[in-house]
């Protein structure tokens, strides 16, 4: 039996480098992924995110953009801890924000249980001014097809049935 992935695209388009989520959705569209994978844009919709959650996956790929620290368009994998670690911290949504580790929280108070969740994260170079700006940063939109091979890398192995750890472990 092939696993269910969602690959779940996050960000504002008004918001500079934030909508790294929503192009790398836009482009993945274009390319050929197995009937398995669901491959969704949320934008800023956290309860439409929490609420495709509760259905069963087996591996879930969040694609948002993420400040790390690192020098902008550099392209994480990182596995989120933080849904356990902040147990104690109430389950809330943000009604026009969306913070991928309050919707795991959320989704996880609510029942979800996927089997595995990544997010793929770019940093970015700007979040854009308070009234915002569209369009990503040229370093943030050429990261867009490292995190595209990177996200294709992981279904093709959740598909053979090869460990997500071992990709992991090469990023």
């Amino acid at each position: 039996m092939k696993p269910r992935i969602l690959i779940a695209c996050i960000g504002n388009i008004f918001q500079g480098d934030d909508g790294f989520g929503t192009e790398v959705a836009r482009r993945l569209t274009q390319r050929s992924l197995p009937p398995e994978v669901i491959l969704k844009d949320f934008g800023i919709r956290g309860l439409d995110l929490t609420y495709a959650l509760l259905d069963p996956y087996e591996l879930v790929i969040l694609v948002d953009a993420c400040q790390q620290g690192g020098e902008p368009g550099t392209v994480y994998l990182i596995e989120p801890n933080a849904v356990a670690a902040e147990d104690a911290v109430p389950a809330r949504l943000e009604p026009h924000n969306m913070n991928p580790v309050s919707v795991l929280r959320v989704a996880k108070s609510m029942g979800s249980a996927p089997g595995r969740v990544l997010i793929v994260g770019c940093e970015p170079a700007s979040l854009g001014p308070e009234e915002g700006t569209l369009g990503l940063s040229e370093e943030v939109a050429g990261a867009i097809e490292e995190a595209i091979a990177l996200i294709e890398t992981l279904v093709s192995k959740a598909m053979a049935g090869w460990p997500v750890n071992e990709v992991l472990q090469t990023h």
